[in-house]
């Protein structure tokens, strides 16, 4: 089917979206044999079940004196969007409308705090990256320790200590992301530029092509798409030390947690050297 009109296209995939919303909500979230299938291959340090979340930013056309709100780090106009996706390359949770500006913590408030926002039931948690702090919930790699897979690949390049392994194991398992956001701007071809609609048709198309997503991955497996490779140019290989520099005031209680997370992240890691050596 042929839509002529880009409003009618929209309308439609927002229908699909709403009805296929309710049916992913039931049937996909917390699917734990997903990841339990790749631990016990590679990762089966990680004693909890966990999912992957990151915040992505994609091309946007705004107006508008507020235009400098959506200009990123690399001063493109974007809008950022906060997604969630399980070791099937589904995506289980999707935020977006955000400015291009937005740090990765507001993104995550915003998130929690909404009334149907995410979800972290108990005993799960989410690998983020290091724009997140390090919290019980959502589990952080090291700062100040190298970090990408490349790092590691090679003679002579084997993970020295409990905090190397950690990160090896973690950026393995957050490779998913990478892959998940692969696939999903290689099908859905606008996304490659900025899509030529108002900012808030822009934001619901990224939901709409989220759930055409998952459809796809449910129902034509053998759909492939080439995956596009990730621009890690920007990115330093060893994270920086400071966890303080991008984190907004804490009142003591959360300082409290994150010093719990802290150490609850590096149990993880010695239980991982120990089994490893």
């Amino acid at each position: 089917m042929i839509l002529q009109s880009s409003d009618k296209y929209i309308e439609c995939i927002q229908m699909y979206s709403g009805s296929y919303a309710q049916f992913l909500e039931k049937k996909h979230f917390w699917r734990i044999q997903d990841l339990f299938a790749l631990k016990k291959c590679l990762h089966h340090s990680y004693k909890s079940s966990a999912k992957i979340l990151d915040i992505v930013s994609f091309l946007a056309m705004v107006r508008g004196r507020d235009v400098s709100s959506y200009r990123n780090r690399h001063g493109k106009i974007s809008q950022n969007v906060l997604a969630a996706c399980n070791f099937d390359l589904e995506f289980i949770y999707v935020l977006s409308g955000w400015e291009g500006s937005a740090h990765d913590s507001k993104l995550l408030n915003d998130a929690l705090s909404r009334r149907n926002g995410l979800k972290v039931p108990q005993g799960k948690y989410f690998l983020v990256d290091c724009g997140f702090p390090n919290r019980r919930q959502f589990l952080a790699p090291f700062r100040g320790v190298r970090y990408h897979l490349q790092d590691f690949a090679g003679h002579g390049n084997d993970p020295q200590n409990e905090n190397e392994l950690f990160n090896l194991r973690h950026a393995s398992l957050r490779n998913v992301i990478e892959r998940i956001f692969g696939i999903f701007k290689s099908r859905f071809t606008i996304f490659k530029s900025a899509p030529p609609f108002p900012f808030k048709t822009q934001a619901e198309l990224v939901l709409a092509c989220v759930a055409l997503h998952n459809f796809l991955r449910k129902e034509c497996r053998s759909d492939e798409f080439p995956i596009e490779p990730v621009d890690e140019s920007s990115s330093s290989s060893v994270l920086p030390v400071n966890e303080e520099e991008n984190l907004e005031p804490i009142v003591q209680t959360q300082e409290q947690q994150r010093e719990n997370a802290n150490a609850w992240r590096a149990t993880i890691a010695l239980d991982m050297w120990r089994n490893a050596t």
